[in-house]
């Protein structure tokens, strides 16, 4: 019979944070040696996760990231690597584990924080298309790039509008949308893309903010309009504005 340890439940913590299933309950704490946690309120229990580096504070061999140890165990063994069933497991839980700071940021309003996480993930499935044992393990996670995509142009669009303006904001949401069209082109479903209900609610996103700052066309979108009717000398001249506007902002 397993031994009880005494003292070591958390009811009274659980007790203090009600679970609520129709919202994400997150709260940025300090530990007792002074580093910032963050914690999330599920039905069972509750998350605590780092802010920095991998969100459980492991460190594989050192590294940052299970992503960095793998790049250095690739470079290691050469282009014929392919991940094994435990590093692929190792894979999903780090995959896993950023979903959720991610969820934890976005609830916070920490959208560069967001950003940061969906790009580890990003980077992380680009990285395992070089390296996935089969085509089968690799599309049971290319059918998520789509909502880190989602997650990654909200948090860009909203961190654009607090630290820039609204017509930047609009550019983080056009650029999402051109990133989610190539991903539907890549896999032959261009004919879903504009029913998919992220694309609507991001494009929703877009012409709110269009209507509530009264935004017209984004010099970018005047430069896409000018090159397709042909308007070179336009096209041109909004290229010119563009790179000023990116030098001053640099």
């Amino acid at each position: 019979m397993a031994r009880r340890a005494k003292q070591k439940d958390i009811d009274h913590v659980l007790r203090a944070w009600d679970y609520d299933p129709g919202e994400i309950s997150v709260r940025l704490v300090q530990a007792a040696d002074g580093r910032d946690v963050l914690q999330m309120r599920v039905d069972m229990g509750i998350l605590q996760l780092e802010t920095e580096h991998r969100p459980d504070g492991w460190r594989p061999s050192g590294c940052e990231s299970y992503f960095d140890y793998l790049v250095g165990l690739t470079i290691h063994e050469g282009d014929d690597f392919s991940l094994d069933e435990d590093q692929c497991t190792e894979a999903d839980r780090e995959l896993a584990q950023f979903y959720h700071r991610r969820i934890c940021w976005l609830a916070l309003r920490e959208y560069r924080r967001a950003m940061r996480d969906a790009d580890h993930n990003l980077a992380f499935m680009d990285f395992l298309r070089q390296i996935a044992p089969n085509q089968e393990w690799l599309d049971t996670h290319e059918q998520y790039r789509p909502f880190v995509l989602f997650h990654r142009t909200q948090a860009g669009a909203l961190a654009a509008l607090e630290e820039s303006s609204p017509e930047q904001a609009i550019e983080e949401v056009n650029l999402g949308l051109n990133r989610l069209k190539d991903f539907f082109d890549q896999h032959d479903a261009a004919e879903s893309y504009e029913d998919d209900e992220m694309v609507r609610r991001l494009i929703d996103l877009r012409e709110t903010l269009r209507e509530q700052y009264s935004v017209g066309p984004t010099l970018n979108e005047k430069l896409a309009e000018a090159v397709a009717a042909e308007q070179y000398e336009l096209a041109a001249k909004l290229r010119d504005e563009i790179a000023q506007r990116d030098k001053r902002s640099a």
